[in-house]
């Protein structure tokens, strides 16, 4: 056996050892169909929640919307003395002296007349989006297209039409004034109220400026209560 001499080095070669790479393992048919089994479960119990969601910013959009509307009322009853808006008649064609006419000026958008073809085209693009309520599907029929509708009860309608003042309401925080409309007449009572347009309720503007949902339950007579809210068509 050779030994080193004294005061040389031994010189040694040092392998690095790498560990054995593990080979890919790929999904077996089994476990891929039981994560696409729990995907398919996720997403169902997601899509409620997703809806829910969606709804309510619609409805939350809605009442933004009419909300609108009744800032612009109060902006013509100061203006006017106190006086509330005219109805107009109820297939939009009036120009003047109607709640479509007169009170859009008072949001900077034009009146109803003077919007672009949505009003008698059902394929237009929608303009100006306070008119409209995001949760209602219905266009135009050729003629007209109103989301809201004004309760004809206030002014009163052929022989009993006259212009109200608004201190004249006994409730105004009761009192419909602009609702969520499931036909597309500009004015019109409780039987066009668009009893489904929010989950089994619809929208509404009360004389007072105040917006709230109110259930189906509620348009079925002239007078009801809601949420132990009184809600009143008639004046």
């Amino acid at each position: 056996m050779n030994a080193s001499p004294p005061g040389s080095r031994t010189h040694l070669r040092c392998r690095a050892i790498h560990p054995a790479t593990p080979s890919a393992r790929a999904f077996t048919l089994l476990e891929l169909l039981v994560v696409l089994s729990v995907t398919g479960v996720l997403t169902l119990l997601l899509l409620p929640a997703l809806a829910r969601t969606r709804d309510l910013a619609r409805t939350s959009t809605c009442l933004s919307h009419l909300k609108q509307w009744g800032i612009a009322t109060r902006l013509y009853e100061v203006d006017s003395g106190g006086w509330l808006p005219a109805d107009g008649a109820p297939n939009g064609i009036s120009t003047r002296n109607a709640w479509y006419a007169d009170l859009p000026p008072l949001m900077g958008i034009p009146a109803y007349h003077e919007e672009g073809p949505w009003r008698t085209n059902a394929h237009a693009p929608l303009g100006s989006p306070v008119w409209f309520c995001p949760s209602n599907p219905r266009r135009s029929n050729g003629h007209l297209l109103f989301h809201f509708a004004l309760n004809r009860f206030i002014n009163g309608s052929g022989r009993n039409s006259r212009r109200m003042r608004l201190e004249s309401v006994p409730a105004p925080s009761c009192t419909v004034w602009l609702f969520d409309n499931a036909q597309r007449a500009a004015v019109a009572g409780p039987g066009n109220l668009h009893r489904t347009a929010h989950r089994g309720a619809a929208n509404v503007l009360f004389l007072d400026g105040g917006v709230r949902r109110i259930s189906s339950a509620s348009a079925d007579s002239a007078s009801a209560r809601t949420n132990g809210e009184e809600i009143s068509w008639n004046p």
